[in-house]
């Protein structure tokens, strides 16, 4: 390559690790370039407007109590809607309800009343979950010297294996971490359980995508150039730095390049293995007559159906939602072989049944807004756990990614602002 770099630094990917990894370039002074091969920045993080509805790219909400967040996101700025902080459980005689009684006193008498907080149930629960809140780094680091089991694993251990555990902790998480077999590792479970109850997870008042609208307006700020609907076809690197193949688009040069892309697309452009990734499904209904008063998450302790969680966003950010309207999401897991899972998809009528079934009442006239299948929608996190992977491939090519750290907006950040720490410390090491 005889001409020197264009770019000190081209980004492949304006997702959230991407995206922080530019801001962090950024204030070290670097040229930055970022190319997306989307219409709009925000990777998994999008938000579409559909009929005056605002609808995320599946189901996802924002936890401010993430570290990661609290430092780099300027959550006031996004009007962050939070969720009640609980969840409604379909039983088999009705709905039935645990609350936080620090943030809704008022629940307590229909929390005890709930029939599922047995004393050894309860008793079992702190058991596993107290070292994640009260040592969290003893958890990473005995997950990192192999001390680490699949989830149900866990809960067997320590007893936890009564209607707490099958009709709340077994639905609610499924709809987290995408996993009905709960194979994923329990350290990392642990740790999510750990930022619910610490946080109180919520809504953009504009979706999910406002935050990586956020995070790219602060990066161009500070100098970097995102060029959207710019895919990047492949590298090459030479001694002179590294040659960016851009489909339909002259090549680009840059010094080094990081690949801040999902993990298939990432494989294709880096020697690294695909990732195994876990996949759900989001129905999304308009109806007029909300079929809850209340914006708590409700799951179905039965699990007589295909529906995993459903809320009625309106409640929670009433902007999700025109005037005189509600939106209701209902998310699945999609075909699994493994226990937990359907073995087939789900089809319109079978979730509108077990949505109608969930809520207890008739959801024929509610009109389908859109299906989203997002079947990369998190990397896997398989026991052991496994905090952060090398950043630097070759001399010239970094990779982040949540793929990279851990399953979550707070992995991403890290992954990108880590990258780029190495990256800078590259140039004079």
């Amino acid at each position: 390559m005889a001409h020197a770099p264009h770019h000190d630094v081209v980004v492949i990917g304006a997702g959230l690790a991407g995206l922080r990894a530019a801001i962090t370039l950024g204030h070290a002074g670097r040229d930055v370039l970022v190319l997306e091969a989307a219409d709009a920045v925000g990777g998994r993080q999008r938000t579409d407007a559909v009929d005056d509805f605002l609808l995320d790219r599946g189901f996802q909400v924002l936890n401010p109590t993430y570290p990661a967040v609290r430092r780099w996101v300027d959550v006031q700025a996004l009007r962050l809607k939070p969720f009640p902080v609980g969840v409604q459980v379909r039983r088999e005689g009705g709905l039935a309800m645990l609350a936080d009684p620090r943030r809704h006193p008022s629940l307590l008498a229909a929390t005890l009343r709930s029939g599922l907080l047995a004393p050894r149930d309860a008793a079992a629960l702190a058991r596993w979950a107290a070292p994640a809140l009260v040592t969290p780094r003893r958890v990473i680091r005995r997950a990192a010297a192999g001390g680490d089991l699949p989830a149900w694993e866990a809960w067997d251990r320590v007893g936890l294996t009564g209607p707490l555990r099958r009709e709340v902790l077994e639905p609610f998480l499924s709809g987290v971490i995408a996993d009905g077999s709960f194979e994923t590792s329990d350290a990392f479970v642990r740790l999510l359980i750990r930022m619910f109850a610490l946080g109180r997870p919520g809504l953009p008042e504009r979706g999910i995508q406002a935050l990586p609208e956020q995070l790219a307006a602060y990066a161009r700020t500070l100098g970097a150039e995102i060029a959207l609907q710019r895919r990047v076809a492949g590298l090459r690197e030479t001694s002179a730095g590294v040659e960016v193949d851009v489909a339909g688009a002259d090549p680009v040069i840059a010094g080094a390049v990081i690949v801040a892309v999902g993990p298939e697309p990432a494989s294709e452009l880096a020697p690294i293995p695909v990732p195994p990734t876990r996949g759900l499904q989001t129905w999304w209904f308009a109806t007029d007559a909300a079929p809850s008063t209340s914006g708590m998450i409700a799951i179905d302790g039965t699990r007589s159906g295909p529906v995993v969680n459903t809320a009625v966003m309106s409640h929670v950010a009433p902007s999700y939602a025109p005037q005189g309207m509600h939106l209701v999401q209902a998310t699945c897991l999609p075909p699994t072989a493994t226990h937990g899972g359907p073995s087939e998809a789900p089809t319109e009528v079978q979730v509108r049944q077990h949505v109608a079934a969930i809520w207890g009442t008739d959801a024929t006239d509610w009109r389908l807004l859109r299906r989203d299948d997002i079947p990369h929608a998190l990397p896997a996190q398989s026991a052991p756990l496994c905090t952060r992977t090398r950043a630097r491939l070759s001399e010239r090519v970094y990779i982040a990614g949540d793929h990279r750290d851990t399953a979550s907006i707070q992995g991403a950040l890290v992954s990108g602002d880590r990258v780029a720490r190495a990256l800078l410390a590259g140039e004079t090491g």
